[in-house]
């Protein structure tokens, strides 16, 4: 049965589960209103109830330390420059922050629940320091400067330091402890080469760290770091990266997952009797794990291809698990979900390359495709509800979503395999793809088409520029057109970060010309469409837009919607719908649907 994309667009999501701390209700974030606002599931039985009622989408979620006081975090027009709000138990928000120019990254709150730590660009747009604030007063003053990004991650169990963080690029960063008194960093992640060191959680007395670290290895696993020696010990290590480290209140279990070719596996580890068990989920991805206050439950986040993000708990004394949350719930939606099949094809040097094939339930001859690329390009594709690409499934497309070379999820030697001059072949693993699709994958030859956003949406771009004869039609969504103007325009604070996967306008401008979709515009032989939101502070929207320009000046065909009141993501429901409206009957004019 085909439905429209409404219904598809009308499940709701729901994520950032947080319970209170007297173990009475969960507070989680959902847009079950068409905008992500903070509701609270009474976990004696009934429905969620809306606790918050803001105009713009809340961000994140968190209790303060002993309190049933709430911190939240909220931007406008999606432009990224989150300011933190007390969230009272009328529903009110009372500002902490208010400097709307800036980013406030929050470090969560004090052991007495009396101060909060966050980090912000008030000083310079490309350095981030670090602030404490009173809940009292409002006062806050800064702990921390630097000439870098850097970040509270938690406060030290005796309140007296915060675990700060120094992002030196998005693949390798360090932890240190701040001495809140003096401010005196002690830098606990000395390593030579990358590595990552995520999720840190202290042990009862502070004295050592729980940590996912791929120091030394190609693959992030577990491992316990002393604090006073800075010594780590392995406590699991496999050939997948492990997630979403988390401990229980009473310091004896950790929670985290396994990314096992973008399918999640949880684990909980007995931190005494060094012994671990899993439970049992359906095909998806398992993240925002965390401890009951009484330790016996785990609530997270699951998120399948056919079963939409909603809250679950598991008992860990049975390994049960409930849903505790249904606000994905649309059951028209429910009977046309498809699940995917995982493939791997060998690209033109041999290398496997992973991918996610989704075919229509009743598909029959030969299917368009519709080949969606991630962006990152240090991220993954994963097996999660998409409603875009659920519902082109719906109308009889077949869609195809590859983790091409430079994508996480595989190790460290994949990750880098696109680095600067080797951009284009994580473009040419796309041409192999086709070829796949065309001889294993039933796909019409003429009817193939490439979608993609953010740095997808490069891709995309680049694809259609370098090999335009494989290509039906295109879809570029927040795109980057050129990685020069990217560079020149992107917010400051990023530049750094991107020029480590990308490269620099000084050293490698050249061969940004040299493959920037931008100067190759007239090899474009497929219709294009693009969409943008005027806020994109990540990748400015005139990349899109002189993209766009070019091909209105020779008469080629493009489709452009721009959003006023959006920016590098789409949140708002009414501009989602307008925006996979218009994908969708942009794929039906040009690739032709199943009848």
């Amino acid at each position: 049965m085909n439905i429209g994309i409404q219904p598809f667009l009308h499940v709701r999501t729901a994520s950032c589960p947080v319970y209170h701390p007297d173990g009475s209700n969960i507070s989680f974030i959902t847009d079950f209103t068409g905008l992500p606002q903070v509701w609270e599931l009474n976990l004696t039985g009934g429905w969620p109830s809306q606790t918050s009622f803001t105009e713009e989408r809340i961000m994140f979620v968190r209790y303060i330390a002993g309190s049933s006081k709430r911190i939240i975090g909220m931007d406008a027009g999606v432009n990224e420059k989150e300011q933190l709000f007390l969230l009272k138990d009328d529903g009110e928000s009372q500002k902490l922050t208010d400097s709307l120019d800036h980013i406030h990254h929050y470090g969560g709150s004090s052991p007495d629940g009396n101060w909060i730590a966050w980090a912000s660009n008030r000083r310079h747009a490309a350095y981030f320091d670090i602030y404490i604030q009173s809940l009292e007063t409002h006062e806050f003053k800064q702990v921390f400067q630097g000439d870098g990004m850097f970040r509270p991650l938690r406060w030290s169990p005796d309140g007296e330091a915060l675990l700060i963080e120094q992002v030196n690029s998005n693949l390798d960063n360090d932890l240190g402890l701040l001495d809140i008194a003096s401010g005196k960093v002690t830098w606990l992640t000395p390593h030579d080469g990358e590595a990552k060191f995520e999720h840190p959680e202290f042990n009862q007395d502070g004295s050592q760290l729980y940590v996912l670290t791929n120091k030394g290895r190609e693959f992030t696993g577990l491992a316990v770091l002393d604090i006073a020696t800075k010594e780590i010990s392995w406590l699991d290590q496999q050939d997948w990266d492990l997630e979403g480290l988390t401990i229980s209140k009473d310091k004896h279990r950790l929670a985290y997952t396994v990314n096992a070719g973008g399918v999640s596996k949880g684990v909980l580890y007995h931190i005494e009797e060094k012994a671990f068990e899993t439970w049992q989920m359906p095909m998806g991805v398992i993240s925002e794990l965390t401890f009951s206050p009484d330790n016996l439950k785990l609530a997270f986040v699951f998120n399948g291809p056919a079963q939409p993000s909603d809250i679950w708990e598991l008992d860990i004394q049975t390994k049960q698990t409930k849903r505790l949350t249904f606000v994905s719930r649309l059951p028209i939606v429910e009977e046309q979900l498809v699940e995917p099949e995982l493939i791997t094809y060998q690209s033109f040097d041999g290398l496997e390359v992973p991918a996610f094939y989704y075919k229509p339930k009743q598909a029959s001859g030969k299917l368009p495709v519709v080949v969606f690329v991630h962006g990152g390009p240090e991220s993954q594709i994963r097996a999660v509800y998409n409603p875009f690409l659920q519902y082109f499934i719906n109308r009889g497309y077949a869609v195809c979503t590859p983790n091409v070379r430079g994508s996480s999820g595989y190790g460290k030697t994949y990750i880098h395999l696109d680095d600067v001059r080797k951009r284009m072949d994580s473009v040419k693993d796309l041409t192999v793809l086709v070829e796949w699709l065309k001889e294993n994958g039933n796909a019409d030859p003429e009817k193939i088409a490439v979608m993609g956003r953010s740095y997808g949406g490069f891709m995309v771009l680049a694809a259609i520029t370098h090999y335009p004869s494989l290509w039906a039609a295109a879809i570029d969504i927040v795109g980057i057109s050129s990685f020069k103007t990217f560079l020149e325009n992107t917010s400051v604070w990023r530049r750094k970060l991107r020029e480590a996967e990308y490269g620099s306008i000084e050293t490698d401008g050249e061969f940004f010309d040299e493959i920037d979709p931008i100067h190759r515009t007239n090899d474009i032989e497929c219709p294009v469409m693009m969409l943008h939101g005027a806020n994109d502070p990540r990748v400015p929207i005139e990349e899109t837009e002189q993209i766009v320009k070019e091909l209105k000046d020779r008469n080629h065909p493009v489709h452009y919607i721009r959003f006023e009141d959006e920016g590098h993501f789409f949140v708002k429901l009414q501009n989602n719908i307008t925006a996979y409206t218009g994908v969708a009957d942009f794929l039906d004019e040009h690739i032709g649907k199943a009848e």
